[in-house]
């Protein structure tokens, strides 16, 4: 089903930009805009739209002018700039973690549609993408399986992580001033703190924030080649290191941690603190996953 998911999401972002440029401030040009938030001029035009309806910009052409305190500034909730494909890969994700999903399950289609409350289309579309990983099979007469995975496949894949997220990290920090990911990556900060504030009760909320983190980089640097591969990066390193719990609160109130460095380092646009930071977390990753997967 088609959602207007980048809209809203942009729509989101562009209340940050105006909120920064305050009242009375010239509408940045929609090429300007088109840039900053990362979205075609269609979509920006669509997001200018709906901001002069709700009062926020006035004007028209290039006269348009800020009133972020005059207007309406509701945002779309966060459910709501996520695609439908998207969703149903976090609820599959989740799904692998908390089911406890090991090599050989069975995945039944039509229970995971039900418990995701999507459409079996919605699922089988995934499950079709999932499987050039060769992570799950599909069987005649039988369905899905997990296959699960070696040692020797998952370190070639944290190469391909370490190589494009140190390059994601660089290019976060030379961003513009006026780039929405400074206000993101600022409110995930505040995440990190509040979970590390309540880490005996929440510490299982790691898993999605750390995939929305590591996204969040790699956002800064798009490449379709990562988008592609974030699928299986995001089950291995995000979720089957927790299929062994013996520490999982200490090891994920330390990776807690670890973000928030990072975060900082990127927060100071230092690109020699950045590499430190990003290379010190992905080693620890590293030796969280090869732990797991021997423990």
């Amino acid at each position: 089903m088609k959602t207007d998911a980048v809209f809203k999401r942009s729509f989101n972002d562009a209340l940050d930009v105006l909120s920064r440029l305050g009242d009375g401030a010239p509408l940045p040009s929609e090429k300007a805009l088109s840039v900053q938030l990362r979205v075609s001029r269609t979509t920006v035009r669509k997001v200018i739209s709906t901001l002069s309806a709700r009062g926020v910009v006035t004007g028209s052409g290039r006269e348009r002018i800020v009133h972020s305190a005059r207007g309406t500034m509701w945002r779309f909730p966060d459910a709501e700039t996520v695609s439908a494909s998207e969703q149903v890969e976090k609820r599959f994700m989740e799904w692998i973690l908390r089911e406890n999903t090991r090599p050989g399950a069975i995945i039944n289609e039509l229970e995971l549609a039900r418990q995701f409350g999507v459409a079996t289309t919605g699922i089988r579309e995934f499950l079709n993408r999932f499987q050039r990983f060769g992570l799950i099979e599909k069987r005649q007469n039988a369905g899905w399986f997990f296959k699960g995975f070696t040692e020797s496949f998952a370190l070639e894949l944290f190469e391909i992580r370490e190589f494009f997220e140190l390059r994601s990290a660089i290019a976060f920090a030379a961003l513009p001033a006026g780039s929405p990911l400074w206000a993101q990556i600022e409110a995930l900060r505040d995440e990190h703190l509040l979970l590390l504030e309540d880490i005996e009760r929440r510490y299982h909320d790691f898993s999605d924030l750390d995939s929305r983190f590591h996204r969040l980089v790699n956002s800064a640097a798009p490449n379709r080649f990562v988008d592609i591969f974030y699928d299986i990066i995001t089950l291995i390193f995000h979720y089957h290191y927790q299929w062994n719990k013996r520490d999982e609160r200490q090891r994920n109130e330390a990776a807690v941690r670890e973000h928030i460095a990072y975060i900082d380092a990127l927060l100071s646009r230092n690109a020699v603190v950045v590499a430190l930071a990003c290379r010190a977390h992905l080693e620890s990753a590293k030796t969280t996953l090869l732990r797991s997967m021997s423990g």
